[in-house]
């Protein structure tokens, strides 16, 4: 009997790990989700600002045909730069889909399918935009999730 209970007790206990790791994985995909969550409604609000500080200082976007974007002084005074060009534009539509989010201590990766609408203003035709993105993100010591990479790509219009 001994055997039989040992093989059970460890049958259990390798259970019972198996299922607080796979909950312990999804709980660490959660916050990553919520920033995701969280990005996506400031892009709806145009809340420049607010999309920014979920930026790392020394971030760095990568955008087609464009050098590199280093730090989050330099990505503002782009999106500013843009932004007045285009007084009254309203996005309707954030969707961004994201895939295959792996976290590792305080680094996460993740890739994501987007489609954004955006509506000029006095009824012209809506502009979309979609495209692929990838983002890496890093868990600061105050346990904020900033973005240290974002490389978007446009995809074909359809």
């Amino acid at each position: 009997m001994g055997p039989i209970r040992n093989f059970w007790l460890a049958a259990v206990l390798i259970a019972l790990r198996t299922s607080a790791a796979s909950g312990h994985a999804a709980s660490r995909k959660d916050e990553p989700e919520k920033f995701n969550n969280h990005l996506r409604e400031l892009h709806l609000e145009m809340d420049t600002a607010g999309i920014f500080a979920l930026w790392a200082d020394d971030g760095v976007a990568l955008m087609p045909g464009e050098a590199p974007m280093i730090g989050k002084k330099v990505m503002q005074a782009r999106a500013e730069d843009i932004l007045t060009k285009m007084p009254g534009y309203k996005v309707k539509k954030e969707e961004i889909e994201f895939h295959d989010i792996q976290v590792s201590g305080d680094w996460a990766s993740e890739w994501g399918l987007e489609h954004q609408v955006v509506q000029p203003p006095d009824g012209k035709e809506p502009i979309e935009a979609r495209g692929g993105i990838a983002l890496v993100l890093h868990r600061e010591a105050n346990g904020q999730w900033r973005i240290k990479q974002e490389m978007w790509n446009a995809a074909a219009q359809q």
